[in-house]
């Protein structure tokens, strides 16, 4: 699936290619709360970072999250790069390069119209905000942590991979 995106003031649009189109992760961690989350939460997506297009390159601006980890004193800089507008701040995508063939669109980025997903997936619930409700539907699959499923093996088990 063609996935397009813009961020809000327009300076940055882009494309990609999606097999794992449907919006269906909610990532509850710090990061992902404070930087794109709203409502206490981030929907990323999954797609292929070779067809990734970009018009408005000179306005995106990157940002290495600062990883403190549980107990720890010393923060170290997170490898994953979050892709933003600098003009008017919105998210527009994520990439790791522990996964170079991967690009994960923020859904709130995207403008294409985008499948309603079946279930939800709700993880890294021992870090969200005490003031943040999980709104969990019957069937979906909530994780203190990470799951083991991944993006595209949740897209293969529900069918839904195009």
């Amino acid at each position: 699936m063609l996935l397009e995106g813009s961020c809000h003031c327009g300076a940055v649009v882009f494309s990609l290619t999606s097999a794992h189109p449907y919006p269906y992760q909610r990532c509850y961690c710090s990061i992902c709360r404070k930087t794109q989350g709203g409502g206490g939460y981030s929907i990323n997506l999954g797609g292929d970072a070779h067809s990734l297009k970009v018009r408005g390159r000179k306005q995106i601006a990157v940002y290495h999250a600062k990883i403190r980890p549980e107990g720890g004193r010393r923060a170290h800089t997170s490898s994953a790069e979050r892709h933003f507008c600098r003009l008017c701040g919105s998210g527009l995508w994520l990439f790791s390069p522990e996964w170079p063939e991967l690009i994960h669109p923020f859904a709130s980025a995207i403008d294409t119209p985008l499948p309603v997903p079946p279930e939800h997936t709700h993880l890294l619930l021992d870090s969200k905000a005490s003031w943040v409700e999980v709104e969990a539907r019957p069937g979906d699959k909530l994780f203190d942590g990470y799951p083991e499923e991944s993006i595209a093996q949740w897209h293969e088990r529900l069918g839904l991979s195009r």
